[in-house]
């Protein structure tokens, strides 16, 4: 089997991979198709090969996910499975290469006729889609189809094009309806194009697996402070009246604060509770951290002003 794997291809073999390039993404396959479904086909295209059988539970539970995973990869790798109990020679001339054919459910990728990296077990559908993006990456095929448009919707966003964003981010859940970075995006796009209530309808048909995730309840918070943003918008006039009265009003400071993030004035809104924290950090217990600390949940780790602010209050906390 070494010696095949790594034999030179002749000009029959081009064109059986050429052939099999135009073919489906995922195939039963045999003993006698081995050579030109995985062998010859990874010299294209990367070629992932499940091992099961019949009897072996995690193997069905694997294999819709596994599935799932290679449609949405839009031709980058393919699937071929191989029943062991119905090509047993087929697995033992594996096994003696040191494939652990013993132990399934087992998923091999291949890549240039050899093996590239392999993993056993029922994985869940996330670290399914991160081997096959690694075996991408390592094969030179880019990335799945979702990630690059969840990137160019992240662009797409930052460079205020909320509505391409939404577009984008709704085309990733409708391949990927658990994605939540989608869904999160989703929703910070309708708060871009400030419809609060599409932001509202895109919460509510979250997918109950995933309401709790980090993405997601940055997303929450976002939506959250926009209302109350709003709100204290509306209430500016009198917030500033009442802080020229008396500078100390936190509870007007705290408004203030809360209007200014609505407004997408970041560090000014930080600044406001700051200033709180730094003349008395337990003011209604905390209050003022905490509404800094939704901020930071809403703003993203990677926002530059949820960095400078995490450091300024962490000196005024550990000094």
């Amino acid at each position: 089997m070494e010696h095949l794997i790594g034999q030179p291809q002749s000009t029959a073999q081009n064109g059986a991979m050429a052939h099999q390039a135009a073919g489906p993404v995922i195939t039963d396959g045999s003993q006698a198709t081995f050579m030109q479904d995985v062998i010859e086909a990874s010299r294209s295209v990367p070629v992932l090969v499940d091992f099961w059988a019949e009897w072996c539970g995690p193997c069905k539970q694997l294999a819709p996910m596994l599935e799932k995973v290679v449609t949405a990869a839009r031709g980058k790798v393919r699937l071929v499975k191989i029943d062991i109990e119905a090509n047993r020679a087929l697995a033992g001339q594996l096994a003696q290469i040191g494939l652990p054919i013993q132990s399934i459910p087992l998923v091999a990728a291949f890549w240039k006729g050899q093996i590239l990296d392999l993993f056993q077990g029922a994985l869940p559908e996330s670290e399914i889609k991160k081997f096959v993006e690694n075996i991408l990456k390592s094969s030179g095929g880019g990335i799945l189809p979702a990630t690059e448009q969840l990137r160019e919707a992240d662009v797409a966003l930052e460079t205020k094009m909320p509505a391409r964003a939404a577009e984008l981010y709704s085309s990733v859940i409708g391949e990927e309806p658990e994605n939540p970075r989608a869904w999160a995006g989703l929703i910070r796009a309708m708060l871009a194009l400030d419809d609060e209530d599409a932001a509202v309808a895109a919460l509510a048909d979250v997918p109950a697996k995933i309401t709790d995730s980090p993405e997601v309840a940055g997303a929450r918070a976002a939506l959250d402070l926009k209302k109350e943003g709003r709100k204290a918008a509306e209430e500016m006039e009198s917030i500033r009246a009442r802080l020229a009265a008396n500078p100390e009003d936190f509870e007007a400071r705290c408004e203030l604060a809360t209007a200014l993030n609505a407004a997408g004035k970041r560090e000014e809104a930080a600044n406001e509770l700051l200033h709180i924290i730094k003349t008395d950090r337990n003011w209604k217990e905390g209050a003022a951290k905490q509404q800094l600390l939704r901020f930071f949940e809403a703003w993203g780790n990677d926002e530059p002003a949820t960095a400078i602010a995490r450091r300024r209050l962490s000196s005024m906390l550990f000094s």
